[in-house]
């Protein structure tokens, strides 16, 4: 819709998982996930995910759901590391954080392969909601320890000055209540 309201605007979409250079990498804008956004100007937060534990109805139907987190050491666990994870995932058990080590079954790189191996009824894997939303919507992936589940992730936008040029402010004030209104970051 933003190039639909500006005609001579030019853009280029750039999809990544990794923390990237805004800078050294010419990006104006980045949608980024976590602590860091915490910081930004109230305006550029555009709503929040949740880190959640889902599985395939099938899978479930083989092994019996978990119930606690330390439930998790009793199932196939399909890992997505990263350049700064660890093999353990974190739950909320009421004030106090609680760490489960994971031992995976399947260890991927990226998160739609560990979703294909959930999909086919290999295991359980955790993942930003926003990944999974029209899947649980459908019934065809499953969220597990939802009463567990560690506090929202913040979502927001940020520009790579602290003085964006015309085009950016542009795309903030089209984007920003657009992107807040998708249900996908009203984490529940």
């Amino acid at each position: 819709s933003f190039l639909d309201a500006y005609p001579d605007v030019q853009a280029e979409l750039s999809l990544s998982d990794r923390y990237v250079d805004m800078l050294e990498e010419e990006i104006d804008i980045a949608l980024r996930t976590g602590p860091a956004v915490e910081t930004l100007p109230a305006p550029y937060r555009i709503g929040e995910v949740r880190r959640i534990v889902v599985a395939s109805p099938d899978y479930l139907a083989a092994r019996d759901e978990p119930r606690l987190p330390a439930d998790i050491s009793k199932h196939d666990v399909v890992h997505v590391v990263g350049r700064l994870t660890t093999p353990e995932w974190r739950f909320r058990a009421g004030r106090h954080e609680r760490v489960v080590r994971l031992s995976p079954r399947l260890t991927v790189n990226e998160i739609e392969a560990a979703l294909v191996a959930v999909r086919a009824g290999h295991g359980v894997t955790r993942v930003l909601s926003y990944q999974v939303a029209d899947e649980l919507a459908a019934g065809t992936l499953v969220r597990l320890l939802r009463d567990y589940e560690p506090a929202p992730l913040p979502v927001g936008l940020v520009a790579a000055s602290s003085e964006p040029p015309s085009r950016v402010r542009a795309f903030l004030a089209h984007a920003i209540p657009l992107l807040s209104a998708l249900p996908v970051v009203q984490a529940e």
